[in-house]
């Protein structure tokens, strides 16, 4: 048997399976038994949702030319100014992140490079003046 029947097979098992377990009757709702809450929204979501005539009526209304309520207007300033703000914090927040990744890198090389200067005056030391910290040139 090829793999294109045991997958064609494992597939119609799987949908035979869903088809006859009870969780998945519990899970549809049947549309004769909708609530009325459901076909008429109170409150927030009635704002939200408008009946098809209204809406239509609105883009007849509303032309590409046509101006803008005061009130339209100042909605789309405010997402304009909440867009620019999320952006101003997001930058913000990255330049913080580069930052602090460039302090810790260049903290990080400062520290390997006294390792490598104190291993090189250690290796080449020849014990007959003091170590280089007390003999430094005065500038």
């Amino acid at each position: 048997m090829s793999w294109t029947h045991a997958a064609l097979l494992a597939i119609l098992t799987g949908l035979l399976t869903l088809s006859l377990s009870q969780e998945a009757d519990s899970a549809n709702v049947p549309v004769e038994k909708a609530s009325p809450k459901a076909l008429h929204p109170t409150g927030p979501l009635k704002r939200i949702f408008m009946k098809e005539a209204d809406a239509s009526n609105f883009f007849r209304r509303r032309s590409r030319r046509a101006a803008k309520s005061q009130d339209e207007i100042d909605a789309e300033q405010k997402q304009v100014l909440a867009a620019d703000q999320r952006k101003r914090e997001f930058h913000e927040e990255q330049r913080n992140k580069f930052e602090s990744f460039a302090e810790e890198e260049h903290d990080e090389q400062d520290e390997r490079t006294r390792e490598s200067t104190e291993q090189w005056r250690e290796f080449h030391y020849d014990g007959m003046n003091p170590p280089h910290e007390y003999n430094r040139q005065s500038i």
